[in-house]
């Protein structure tokens, strides 16, 4: 029971971080990076803090747990703002497929550090996985070599490794504790982080203007992120990370599909096939894992 639910969360994840970087796009692209950024973190350490209260001695007690937050949380807060930046910078149906990049590196860093490997039709079906998203987010003009001097692309390859080292690290720090307290810690620490960025630099007197004009997409945003990250959290410990990082990465299709949608754009035919595929391989490493 314990592994499909696993699986059903990292199906959660894959969702809501879909929604969330539709509207994270968005946010960023009227407020910047750094007021969204406090407002999903600041929002996601108030809401969970009632949940984690108790479990606090867990990470004040053991100095090998501490610096697995610390480290943790200061992975997020880079990877997050690169993200952020390579979002409002760059098309999302571009910067998207980049972000196919996590899944080998979670991968990579699961077998270096903690042993976790996947047997050859596991293996075999998160290429597979892989090989699809890429195909849903890749359009005529990616094969164009001036696809990759646009705006946010080497922001997206830098973010993409990032977030890869940081789903294994959260992974890693859910179980040292729990995955509440690790989202927790991260959020935490984001949003602090940006408060003294904000106010060192005497940037966010506008904020609660913005909020208060923009309730329904920060609220939003903030509430699905934070799912995203807590399913995916949860999922870790209960599967290994390679496998909870896969099917959440699911993501990158579903949202590259989004803004294809609102944009308007014709869907073509390697992509409907890259939609199949990767569906198919998510649905099939599930059950065969299960």
């Amino acid at each position: 029971m314990a592994v499909e639910t696993g699986i059903l969360l990292a199906f959660v994840a894959m969702i809501s971080w879909a929604l969330g970087d539709f509207l994270i796009q968005r946010s960023t692209r009227k407020f910047g990076n750094w007021e969204p950024l406090l407002i999903i973190t600041g929002f996601g350490a108030i809401v969970l803090a009632p949940f984690v209260y108790n479990d606090l001695a867990a990470i004040i007690s053991s100095d090998f747990n501490f610096l697995v937050f610390m480290s943790v949380g200061a992975l997020m807060f880079l990877a997050a703002l690169i993200d952020f930046e390579a979002l409002r910078k760059g098309k999302i149906c571009v910067i998207e497929p980049i972000m196919a990049l996590e899944v080998p590196v979670a991968a990579a860093f699961a077998f270096l550090v903690i042993n976790e490997s996947l047997s050859i039709i596991e293996s075999l079906l998160v290429i597979f996985l892989i090989s699809g998203l890429v195909l849903v987010s890749l359009r005529s003009r990616h094969l164009s070599s001036k696809i990759w001097f646009e705006r946010g692309v080497l922001l997206a390859v830098g973010a993409a490794v990032l977030m890869g080292v940081s789903n294994f690290m959260v992974g890693f720090a859910s179980r040292s504790t729990n995955p509440m307290l690790a989202i927790w810690f991260v959020d935490l620490f984001i949003a602090v982080s940006c408060i003294f960025y904000l106010v060192v630099n005497k940037k966010g007197g506008s904020m609660l203007l913005h909020i208060r004009q923009n309730k329904r997409l920060l609220l939003g945003v903030s509430i699905i992120d934070n799912i995203a990250w807590v399913s995916f959290a949860a999922a870790a410990t209960l599967v290994p990370v390679t496998i909870a990082t896969a099917i959440s990465e699911g993501y990158i299709a579903i949202a590259a599909l989004l803004g294809i949608i609102f944009n308007k754009e014709l869907m073509l035919r390697h992509q409907k096939v890259g939609i199949a595929l990767s569906i198919i391989s998510a649905i099939a490493l599930a059950y065969i894992y299960a």
